[in-house]
């Protein structure tokens, strides 16, 4: 441990003031940059997490070590963890296109929290190594996501004749490589039989080997129709 830290270690009016600031500064800096890529959760968000995952660290200390009281320190900290889970969830949706957002958002609050918790323990090194490396996260792997490619995604609409054939549809789409991320599927009576209409959203493989995949559902037998959208 570094030893510059150790007058800050113990809980005197001084360290406090110490860890609330650096708690302040920390959680302002990781919501800056939220803030600047107008995320659900900013600056604002996180300083306050961070506080009050310190002030909950330090109250957990202060109740065993300066008032003696029989309490379990890392048990405010715990409820400060499952809190988190519950915050960091509001920052998630779905969007209409069946896209997960916000997820980097929910861990990053939930990190800070950590950071807040760590600071108002007196473990500063760790605090402080852990801010650089969430801003690395939150910045420069960005820009390197941006440049990894995904499987693409793509739909497929299917018309079939028998309820089970679906099934048959989908692990024949699981064995080709292809994962299944949703399905809508409707009912329609016919004139003379009942037909069945299914959109099943598909991600994987290429372009070739999809469309071989829709032409061999094709020749499946009690499929109707099936094609890429």
């Amino acid at each position: 441990m570094l030893i510059i830290f150790d007058p800050i270690r113990d809980l005197t009016a001084v360290s406090v003031l110490i860890r609330l600031l650096l708690a302040f500064a920390i959680g302002t800096v990781i919501g800056l940059e939220r803030s600047y890529k107008n995320k659900a959760a900013g600056f604002r968000t996180h300083t306050l997490v961070c506080l009050g995952a310190s002030i909950a660290s330090m109250t957990g200390i202060y109740l065993y070590v300066i008032m003696r009281l029989p309490a379990d320190m890392s048990r405010i900290g715990a409820g400060v963890v499952t809190g988190l889970g519950f915050i960091g969830a509001g920052t998630i949706v779905v969007t209409s296109k069946q896209k997960v957002k916000g997820l980097t958002t929910a861990a990053g609050l939930w990190t800070t929290g950590m950071i807040g918790l760590a600071v108002g323990s007196g473990f500063y090194e760790g605090a402080l190594i852990c801010l650089v490396l969430v801003l690395l996260v939150e910045t420069v792997f960005n820009d390197m996501r941006d440049n990894i490619k995904h499987a693409p995604y793509f739909k497929m609409a299917v018309s079939y004749s028998e309820r089970g054939i679906l099934d048959d549809i989908i692990r024949f789409c699981k064995d080709s490589g292809l994962a299944v991320t949703n399905l809508q599927v409707t009912g329609s009576s016919g004139e003379s039989s009942a037909v069945y209409s299914a959109l099943i959203s598909l991600r994987g493989g290429n372009e070739e080997d999809n469309r071989e995949v829709i032409r061999r559902i094709n020749e499946m037998q009690g499929v109707i129709s099936a094609e890429m959208m």
